[in-house]
């Protein structure tokens, strides 16, 4: 779980990290009291679980009460790739020198966690990593041992900090440790951390992602999560068991095994560099049983999604055969009736293909485009969704 950048600076705050002054507001009408409450120059910021806020205009500068309320009436209702603004966090401003950044993250690939830092922050970190590598410093961090003092001085040193400096951000280094392991999360990112003129050091912008499946252990992070900080989509699709997470492209996805799902990604994203750039909307996985009741659910979570274009499924016929996968499409266009109007391009491979091709032929449904194979019928749900 991804949590608004005023839950992670009031989680930073709890275990002492250095944050500036931050108030929360829903109404033009509430950043202008918190803009009087804080006082001087304030930075109104959306409060949206996506990245680019500042260039989508999501992040403005108020030097006053009134151009506080101006802000906020310009970013409430503001569509952030596809995240509208509900809320805002007014916070204190600071004069800033230098910026650096930090993080500590679960590397997956390696199995281990991974501390990353660099005296050079304020940009974004895959830029930073790819136009200037050796000014990322990479840190292996141990679970049992973690982050201890000595740890947090050598990965301020490899990250390039002076010496006059690390004594300063190292502590900040350890405390930002002790959220990640006391929470139980998968990340927790400053960028940037910053060298005020004053020579205070203080988180500036904070990203947290909390580990869902420790919730056990937290009755607190209940809270973190209201009914409307989830997806309706991916609410809809909870409600009906499917396995749904929902991305930012165009072609809707649908597929039975996430190792399939997870590949007809990659190859709907290859298929869409020749397509004007289009990509996977969704991940929708609906497992081994594809019968009517479910491709129904399935198609109309995706089809309720105004950035889908069209629909790709992807199916090898296992233990369930592609005959009753055919029918499952049939009958779930059947149930769909005209709210089904996006079309549909579909792979079949596996068990009683032949049937199933026969099936979907037969029925001769005008939104379906039957391709034989997978890199095909990638390439055509990429075409339809561009046309």
């Amino acid at each position: 779980m991804d949590l608004y950048e005023y839950q992670a600076r009031d989680l930073f705050e709890s275990y002492g990290v250095p944050v500036l002054p931050g108030i929360v507001a829903d109404t033009p009408e509430e950043v202008r009291a918190a803009a009087e409450k804080l006082g001087g120059t304030v930075v109104v910021k959306a409060q949206v679980k996506v990245g680019g806020r500042g260039k989508a205009g999501g992040v403005k500068v108020a030097h006053s009460p009134d151009e506080a309320e101006e802000a906020a009436r310009a970013i409430l209702g503001l569509d952030i790739k596809g995240h509208v603004v509900r809320r805002v966090m007014v916070a204190a401003g600071a004069r800033i020198e230098r910026e650096f950044y930090f993080s500590v993250l679960l590397d997956r690939a390696n199995r281990s966690y991974l501390a990353l830092a660099s005296v050079e922050g304020g940009m974004e970190i895959e830029i930073l990593a790819v136009e200037k590598p050796e000014a990322l410093a990479r840190i292996e961090i141990d679970p049992v041992a973690g982050i201890d003092s000595a740890k947090a001085v050598e990965i301020a040193r490899a990250g390039g900090f002076p010496d006059d400096l690390i004594e300063k951000v190292a502590p900040v280094f350890e405390r930002l440790w002790w959220v990640y392991r006391d929470e139980d999360a998968t990340l927790v990112e400053v960028n940037p951390l910053v060298l005020t003129e004053s020579g205070e050091i203080i988180a500036l912008d904070g990203k947290v992602t909390i580990d869902e499946n420790a919730g056990f252990r937290h009755e607190s992070h209940e809270g973190l999560a209201g009914a409307a900080d989830i997806d309706p989509l991916e609410a809809k699709a909870k409600e009906n068991d499917l396995n749904y997470v929902k991305l930012d492209g165009q072609v809707g996805i649908i597929g039975n095994g996430a190792g399939l799902v997870m590949s007809t990604l990659d190859v709907v994203s290859y298929a869409g560099e020749k397509h004007g750039g289009v990509k996977p909307a969704n991940f929708l996985d609906i497992g081994g049983g594809a019968s009517a009741e479910v491709m129904a659910a399935g198609l109309d979570v995706i089809l309720g999604d105004p950035q889908v274009k069209s629909v790709f499924v992807n199916v090898f016929g296992g233990i369930t055969a592609c005959d009753a996968v055919a029918n499952g499409i049939v009958g779930a266009l059947g149930k769909l009736g005209d709210s089904a109007t996006k079309p549909l391009v579909v792979r079949l491979d596996g068990n009683n293909v032949d049937e199933g091709r026969r099936i979907l032929a037969e029925a001769a449904h005008p939104l379906v485009t039957v391709v034989d194979t997978m890199d095909d019928a990638a390439d055509k749900a990429a075409e339809l969704a561009n046309a």
